[in-house]
């Protein structure tokens, strides 16, 4: 660990119990991430990516090892705590954008904002800032169901991004898109990591997303080993 560091994995293990044995999905991980910095992890399908970024993001407990987000420990934390440190500490993309569908684009971008205090007009102003940088200054009002499948995904960026947290932690953020609207998306993301300076933690498959990340790992039984990509 540096001072540098954001997220700090040690000796990290995850189990789960089966009828007659324990499934040991992840063991004796040890991950340090830089304050700005890129991390992809690869990995074939059921390897524990998933199972990873919920540990890393505080969503789930390890069996044994530790987990210290911007130097706390999550597992000292009780449940309102978590909560309160993941608002101020981490964000969240996924394949799939996860929007409120009855909420705007606004609504859904300053959501975040307002359950950490920030007033309204505070969380509108830099939801509003954040979707005029992700090119939705003309869809504000707009709900999901009348946004395409990429503005619906700038969106979630830009919800995960508002509260300007240390890391954001993404499971195939473009795996749902076309190539087009994916490649424009990548663009986007490794500007933001630029000009916010915020850290990237992100699953993917696809080796030319990997390519532009700072630094690839791949988990194989269990365990992260450096990748060439």
């Amino acid at each position: 660990m540096t001072d540098k560091s954001v997220l700090v994995t040690r000796n990290l293990c995850r189990s789960y119990q089966q009828v007659g044995n324990d499934l040991l999905v992840l063991q004796g991980l040890d991950l340090d991430i830089q304050s700005g910095e890129k991390l992809a992890i690869i990995g074939v399908s059921g390897s524990g990516k998933t199972t990873l970024l919920n540990l890393l993001g505080g969503l789930d407990d390890p069996s044994s090892g530790s987990v210290v987000v911007c130097g706390t420990d999550w597992q000292s934390l009780d449940a309102s705590q978590r909560a309160s440190w993941r608002n101020q500490h981490v964000g969240f993309v996924y394949q799939f954008h996860h929007l409120l569908s009855e909420f705007s684009a606004l609504e859904n971008v300053a959501l975040p904002l307002l359950i950490g205090g920030a007033s309204v007009q505070e969380s509108r102003e830099r939801a509003r800032e954040l979707l005029t940088r992700v090119g939705l200054a003309e869809r504000l009002q707009h709900q999901p169901a009348e946004l395409s499948g990429g503005e619906r995904q700038r969106v979630a960026i830009a919800r995960a991004l508002v509260t300007q947290p240390s890391v954001v932690l993404m499971d195939e953020p473009t795996g749902n898109l076309d190539p087009h609207t994916a490649a424009a998306m990548l663009d986007l993301l490794m500007e933001l990591n630029k000009t916010l300076g915020i850290s990237f933690v992100m699953v993917t498959h696809d080796p030319a997303i990997a390519a532009r990340m700072d630094r690839t790992v791949c988990l194989v039984e269990g365990l992260l080993e450096p990748a060439i990509v």
